[in-house]
């Protein structure tokens, strides 16, 4: 049983608790988003906007000055004052990271300026300055490339560096560049070492990353001065910025994430080294001495913070953040040895680790885990991790739960979490292991940030995040944890059952219906053992099977039926059934298209050919066909480079075996083959070898209906299938041979994937199950891919095969 060593004392933590009972029986796991607000605090601000009378500050120095204690506290908050760093105002920690982008200068010589780098785990809003940036000499630096400079750190002084160089640069040198990070990643809540900031402005960069964008004009700028641009605004909602110690050029923050309340008021931070590079072209209202219209001529003002303070700030907003600091410190009194901030910062590390620590406990019946975490260092040191956790559900085959699943579950159960990449992209792409492919492949999938389309082929397109605040109790982690073990170490019948008990929010509606079985499409092979005419509508139904499935074959000179087997290029022969039209159509690359009647006339006895085919499958099967004409049997003798092809179709009531009529058209066991997408996904990620897109791989097993179940390997459990109200019955496993070795798309013969299949499931060698007709159907009837599948299944059986 895992233990909770609580920060805060039992009055202290009812003193907390009081201030948000509005919360109720919700469960609020989403600090890193926003922290929420105390009641008091909101009562303290009305009060004093209910007991002043506050003007426009450009009108009144009353105002003015209430905006620039606010400036004061902040400051004092950082452990730092005026002397040492200037308090802009800004919308938010993104309008303070544009604003660092517009107007940093990177030297007077565009073609020989410095450059911009960004770490990979940053905020979309880094990526934004890309922009904006006056250089094109643009790098991206991983974590690791960053944490190299810290073989620096035993030359610098932990105080700081040397005057000259923290207020000047490198005087000598004619190039400034900008290295921009987090100090704790809001995806994974990890801390980047803040040693790294005086060892680059120092020494500048170890490693210089990977170049990203356009080459830039001119030769490589051999050095520069480095400056620090800190997005802080995960990092200061729980963690002590010490600027005494810790000295960047500039800082972003948002206070919402620090106080909950007000939002739409953020700051960027700037050391007095770094006004020297902070370069402002637009001036607005309050910013300038003199602006004239008949000429073009202005003067900004010469104090640095008004100069970037565009027209009115937002002033009543402003004041609530003196009362967010009051009330945050009586909340969270300081102790003789930690500060406010420091005691939320060991509260939330310790919520964060009894959370890892709890979901790490959860396994499947199999042994496998549960949960796949992303971190860099795990929950062992408070000083490189913060109060987040990040991970992925997973099934007990290894293969992933949709976050948007998660995400509903979580609703349901009264718990908000936020799932996707948290706009940070590029953390997301790292810990999930996505090459620049794979992100390309999923928006072209149709995903995009903030959606809910959740896997692509099997492949998360994000993650599920906890993170916690000062408020946050164990009980919630306790309950979230809770809610996790007992939805997903069950089936996803019982998980689908809980989504619909209740009314989901508009966004999540979709998502039960992703667990039900769902017909992605209908496949027919009109010529046995050549390529598949593929259905994402309807197609109707005779008492053979799908209509024109496998209703022809091609035969030899000797009347054998030729397949893939001996002649892969088969696959490349595309059919096209035209109903209207009642034309088959044959294409073949770099051939002309060949046409045949739907329909036959009468037989015409001397066209009739019997012919023994697939022995193998159906041993002696007698196929009475008939010739369908030279024209189309020359063409397909081109096609193959083979003399003397004929296509056949078959006869109806002419299949035979031991003079007992079967009624399966040309297939070779049975009417249906059903092969299961999540099956083939679960193989896919199997398969050691060059990966190929999933439907590629499904057309491999040339099934007929491809249905995508909540699991792999459900199909192996039904017992009877009704789509649409035409009901079908399991006949037995398809066992496989080196047909799906068989690249459909072109022809090439590989050892994947029924090597694969052999080695996971002990030598058996079946995937994918039989289907018959429990009843004749009407002819023409249709089964539709839109239709309600329902299945009635034996007992669970897993993924055995």
């Amino acid at each position: 049983m895992l233990e909770f060593q609580n920060v805060f004392t039992e009055a202290e933590a009812d003193a907390i608790e009081s201030e948000f009972q509005r919360i109720k029986n919700n469960v609020y796991l989403d600090h890193a988003g926003t922290t929420l607000y105390p009641n008091s605090l909101i009562d303290a601000s009305g009060q004093v906007l209910k007991e002043n009378l506050f003007c426009n500050p450009h009108t009144c120095k009353v105002t003015g000055d209430l905006i620039d204690q606010a400036r004061y506290r902040i400051l004092q908050h950082f452990n730092t004052d005026a002397t040492e760093y200037a308090v802009i105002f800004t919308a938010n920690a993104s309008a303070a990271l544009k604003l660092v982008g517009e107007c940093f200068n990177f030297g007077e010589d565009a073609n020989n300026a410095g450059a911009f780098y960004y770490c990979q785990e940053n905020h979309t809003s880094v990526l934004g300055m890309r922009e904006l940036v006056r250089t094109k000499r643009l790098y991206v630096l991983t974590k690791d490339e960053i944490l190299e400079n810290l073989k620096h750190t035993n030359g610098v002084d932990k105080n700081g560096f040397d005057a000259e160089i923290s207020s000047n640069g490198r005087s000598e040198l004619k190039t400034n560049s900008l290295v921009a990070y987090s100090a704790q990643c809001n995806f994974s809540g990890y801390k980047m070492p803040l040693d790294t900031i005086a060892a680059i402005q120092k020494y500048g960069l170890v490693e210089h990353g990977t170049h990203v964008g356009d080459e830039p004009n001119g030769k490589e700028a051999a050095e520069s001065n480095f400056y620090i641009c800190l997005d802080t605004a995960s990092y200061v909602a729980s963690n002590f910025l010490d600027l005494r110690k810790y000295k960047p050029d500039f800082c972003c923050i948002s206070f919402y994430k620090m106080f909950g309340f007000p939002t739409g008021v953020g700051a960027l931070l700037v050391s007095r080294r770094g006004q020297t590079v902070l370069q402002k072209r637009y001036y607005g209202g309050g910013t300038v001495n003199i602006a004239m219209t008949r000429q073009n001529f202005h003067e900004k003002r010469p104090n640095f913070t008004t100069r970037f303070e565009d027209g009115t700030l937002p002033f009543l907003t402003i004041t609530a953040l003196l009362e967010g600091f009051r009330v945050l410190e009586r909340l969270v009194p300081a102790t003789a040895k930690q500060l406010p901030v420091q005691r939320i910062s060991a509260h939330v590390y310790a919520l964060a680790k009894y959370g890892h620590d709890s979901l790490v406990a959860l396994r499947h019946t199999n042994g496998a885990p549960l949960i796949e975490f992303y971190n860099h260092n795990g929950y062992e040191d408070i000083t490189v991790q913060g109060g987040v956790v990040t991970f992925n559900v997973l099934h007990d085959d290894g293969t992933y739960v949709g976050f948007a699943e998660v995400s509903c579950i979580a609703a349901v159960h009264n718990i908000q979490i936020r799932t996707g990449c948290f706009c940070n992209p590029g953390a997301c792409q790292w810990f999930l292991h996505l090459s620049n492919a794979d992100i390309r492949k999923q928006y072209e999938a149709g995903h995009v940030c903030s959606d809910f389309t959740d896997l692509v082929d099997g492949l998360p397109t994000g993650a599920v995040r906890m993170s916690f605040g000062y408020m946050t109790r164990v009980s919630d982690v306790d309950k979230a944890v809770a809610m996790i073990r007992d939805c997903y170490l069950t089936t996803s019948a019982e998980r689908l059952r809980i989504m619909e008990s209740v009314k989901l929010p508009e966004v999540l509606r979709h998502v039960p219906q992703r667990l039900k079985p769902q017909l992605k499409r209908i496949c027919i092979y009109p010529i046995k053992s050549c390529g598949a005419f593929d259905i994402t509508s309807a197609w109707p139904l005779t008492n053979s099977g799908f209509k024109y499935d496998r209703a022809w074959m091609i035969v030899d000179v000797n009347g054998m039926a030729i397949t893939q087997k001996h002649f892969t290029r088969l696959c490349l022969i595309r059919p096209l059934v035209k109903l209207k039209e009642e034309i088959l159509e044959l294409r073949f690359p770099g051939m002309a298209a060949v046409q045949l009647p739907l329909k036959m006339n009468a037989v015409d006895e001397s066209k009739r050919v019997e012919s023994t085919f697939c022995q193998s499958k159906v041993c002696n099967d007698l196929v009475e066909g008939v010739d369908c004409g030279e024209e189309v049997g020359k063409w397909l003798s081109d096609c193959l480079e083979t003399s003397g092809l004929r296509l056949v179709r078959q006869n109806a009531e002419r299949r035979t075996q031991d003079g007992v009529s079967k009624d399966i058209s040309l297939a070779n066991q049975a009417q249906f083959l059903l092969v299961n997408r999540a099956s083939v996904r679960w193989l896919a990620n199997k398969v050691e070898t060059e990966k190929e897109p999933l439907d590629y791989t499904v057309d491999r097993f040339r099934g007929n209906l491809i249905l995508e179940t909540a699991s792999p390997f459900e199909e192996n459990s039904f017992e009877e299938i009704s789509i649409g109200g035409v009901d079908f019955k399991v006949e037995g496993f398809c066992t496989r041979c080196q047909m799906i070795c068989i690249d459909q798309h072109n022809g090439q013969k590989t050892n994947e994937p029924l090597r694969t299949i052999a080695r996971e499931f002990s030598g058996k060698i079946r995937f994918g199950i039989y289907l018959s007709l429990k009843q004749p159907q009407a002819e023409n009837s249709l089964v539709s891919c839109s239709a309600e599948v329902k299945i009635k299944k034996q007992e669970e059986h897993g993924a055995e095969q």
